[in-house]
């Protein structure tokens, strides 16, 4: 998993500065083992906020050809050393349009130089540049249309936030609360010693508090009809969105240095929030969706389109999220193409469940579709958190995509019941050799999110020596599926 420390640090106290190499060193040594460590962005230089002030459209040539006068000074208060003229062969943005500006001499991410060079018959003082001429995806068929209120002449590195470090951790199979920010985070915290603030509660709206938030009559409804492949469904609408809005800046960044493609504001933002969460989401089109969602296993002879375009034959042990059509997604993998959010979409329905870790692995694996979704949940996802995750996400699409969300959410829901574990006191010290003693085992494992109860002496079978040691009875986090007996504790 590639990891932007800028995002980490957000919710961990560590003073500035941060000496990289230290918190490589104690997160590997908490077992997140870190492959490689990467400074991005700090070979990058010169490049400007820039207005558009005209547009000359040259002919003659196969392909359009745009020769840009644009300036680097505010507006009404531009001399001509502000003013340039540029070579571009993009046709996405106009006159007046904001844009990130390589000037003479600048170095873009891989040490291209810009130079002043003589095109079409024109000399092009500088390049207007794409997203993925700054690194920051893989689109270079535009040019990136900055927002309206970015300040002109400003340095865009700065601006965009472009120079972080970027962690390349290599997370195992039993670490799956680590595959997003918020366990990474609670990590180094730990590790550090240092204060840890929860993303999922941080990020949370105000209507949707623990306890504030209810079930609503209006949101598309969902149930379970199989309890061993799902234990926890929701889903949340958002109405109203414009589908033109571009995903911010910001995000767009944060997506591109954790090594994801921004798509559009929808689905960047079920990434974004899967990142920094751990939570897969999904959303649907709501207009395309037909009667309840229920979430099954196949039934013989049933063929879903995936979103990558595949016909697949339907095995009865799949995982299948359907509608009153069939199925519309393979559950914890990939949506599918009939209810796909496309550029008309408006009205949408966001899904955030809980499934089966092995039922995804063994599905992801039968149809060798393997995606960030599966990933996560065949490690373990928290099954406490599509209700947050959800609610998060249909936050940011109101606010950035201008819709209106829906009060309430609709949740189907399969009793869990949490694992809990007898421990006598002193097994850390047995099994380490270290005597750590009762305080400190406590506030260790409190630390990861355990609950812990002081209970009497041992029972005989945890006992056989009968020496009257302490017993513990402890209650793992959500999150932490991993943690089953005292050896894992």
């Amino acid at each position: 998993m590639l990891v932007p420390l800028s995002w980490l640090l957000e919710y961990v106290g560590l003073d500035e500065p941060v000496d990289v190499g230290e918190v490589a060193r104690r997160l590997t040594a908490v077992g997140l083992e870190i492959e490689g460590v990467e400074r991005v962005g700090h070979d990058v230089a010169d490049i400007v906020i820039a207005r558009v002030l005209a547009i000359e459209e040259l002919t003659g040539f196969k392909k359009p050809i745009r020769y840009c006068q644009v300036t680097t000074g505010e507006s009404g208060g531009a001399g001509p050393a502000a003013e340039r003229n540029v070579i571009c062969g993009a046709v996405n943005f106009g006159v007046g349009d904001l844009v990130p500006l390589a000037l003479p001499g600048a170095v873009l991410p891989g040490g291209f130089e810009i130079g002043v060079s003589k095109r079409y018959g024109k000399v092009s003082d500088g390049m207007i540049c794409s997203a993925a001429e700054l690194g920051l995806g893989d689109d270079h068929s535009g040019i990136m249309v900055l927002p309206p209120d970015a300040p002109v002449g400003a340095d865009f590195v700065a601006y965009a936030g472009l120079r972080d470090v970027v962690l390349d951790v290599n997370v195992t199979p039993d670490k799956g609360h680590a595959l997003s920010i918020r366990g990474m985070a609670r990590e180094l915290a730990s590790a550090f010693e240092v204060a840890y603030t929860d993303p999922a509660d941080a990020g949370l709206p105000s209507w949707a508090a623990p306890g504030t938030d209810g079930l609503g009559a209006e949101v598309y409804q969902a149930s379970i009809a199989d309890p061993s492949a799902c234990d926890r469904f929701a889903l949340r609408e958002v109405r109203g969105t414009d589908p033109g809005r571009p995903t911010p800046l910001a995000m767009m960044v944060r997506l591109a240095r954790a090594d994801m493609r921004s798509v559009s504001l929808a689905v960047d933002i079920t990434n974004y929030v899967m990142l920094e969460l751990g939570q897969p989401l999904h959303a649907f089109d709501r207009a395309a969706l037909d009667g309840p969602i229920v979430v099954r296993r196949a039934k013989p002879g049933e063929r879903l389109e995936t979103l990558d375009h595949v016909q697949r034959e339907l095995d009865p042990d799949d995982i299948v999220i359907t509608d009153s059509s069939g199925p519309i997604g393979l559950a914890g993998t990939m949506g599918g193409l009939a209810t796909e959010v496309s550029e008309a979409s408006t009205d949408l329905v966001i899904e955030a469940a809980h499934f089966s870790a092995p039922g995804v692995a063994r599905m992801s694996r039968r149809h060798r579709l393997f995606s960030q979704a599966s990933a996560r949940f065949e490690r373990g996802v928290d099954y406490e958190l599509p209700l947050r995750a959800s609610a998060r996400a249909a936050a940011l699409l109101a606010e950035l995509g201008g819709g209106t969300v829906v009060p309430g959410y609709s949740l189907a829901a399969a009793p869990v019941e949490p694992a809990v574990i007898e421990m006598r006191a002193d097994h850390p010290d047995r099994v380490a050799g270290l005597r750590y003693g009762t305080d400190t085992v406590i506030a260790r494992l409190r630390e990861v999110g355990c609950e812990v109860q002081r209970g009497g002496l041992a029972a005989a079978a945890a006992d056989p020596a009968g020496d009257g040691s302490e017993r513990l009875t402890v209650t793992p986090p959500s999150w932490r599926p991993d943690l089953t007996d005292p050896n894992d504790l």
